[in-house]
């Protein structure tokens, strides 16, 4: 019953599993479907799933999984509830936060690089908080758009600034990597709110410091 397999998965994600002997917990259920599934999928392939190199495979693309997707297992806004006490009115903008992320479409990989900027009214939070709001979003099954929009409408509701912009540049394996196979395009994704969305010089100062 892939004892090893769930036992492995309960250490790494603890709380998932009740309990990796009892068969009955409805997780430990789901995880045996799913590995007795990708071996037939190997072999729906035209591979055997029982060969040297294939055995594990299914346990390891279950694990991949649930680290791809652990954003669904947490709140993003939570990183920003943390908040300083600094007398700063202008822009802040963090450049080039990589991230990596599926597409909800056909799980296939889709990764390039945030910038996250927002001009406080009263509250700032840290430089990092930002860069793990954008890995809270992305590790969850995703479309570039829906993602771009969550990070800014995150940053409006907790810190409640003058102006939120936020700029995504990604490749999309689902297109570089299969059906039109156009290796070189990538997509940039905007989504603005307050000064950002009404003032075009606010918007112009964003993308000028994007390019240095």
């Amino acid at each position: 019953m892939f004892i090893k397999e769930i036992e492995s998965i309960s250490s790494k994600f603890p709380g998932m599993i009740d309990d990796p002997y009892s068969i009955d917990n409805q997780t430990n259920v789901q995880v045996t479907k799913i590995l007795s599934a990708l071996r037939d999928l190997i072999e729906l392939c035209g591979d055997d799933p029982y060969r040297d190199g294939l055995e594990e495979t299914p346990y390891r693309v279950l694990k991949a999984f649930l680290e791809y997707t652990e954003g669904n297992r947490e709140d993003p806004k939570t990183h920003l509830e943390k908040t300083f006490d600094v007398n700063h009115k202008e822009l802040i903008l963090v450049k080039d936060i990589e991230f990596h992320s599926l597409c909800e479409h056909h799980f296939a990989p889709f990764f390039g690089v945030a910038h996250v900027g927002y001009i406080p009214n009263e509250k700032i939070t840290g430089l990092s908080k930002l860069a793990r709001l954008v890995e809270g979003y992305a590790k969850r099954f995703q479309v570039q758009e829906r993602l771009t929009n969550e990070i800014a409408e995150a940053i409006e509701e907790i810190l409640q600034p003058k102006g939120t912009m936020v700029v995504i540049e990604a490749k999309h394996m689902c297109m570089c990597g299969r059906g039109v196979k156009k290796s070189n395009a990538s997509t940039t994704t905007t989504s603005t709110r307050g000064v950002f969305a009404e003032q075009s010089d606010a918007r112009a100062e964003f993308l000028s410091l994007l390019q240095r």
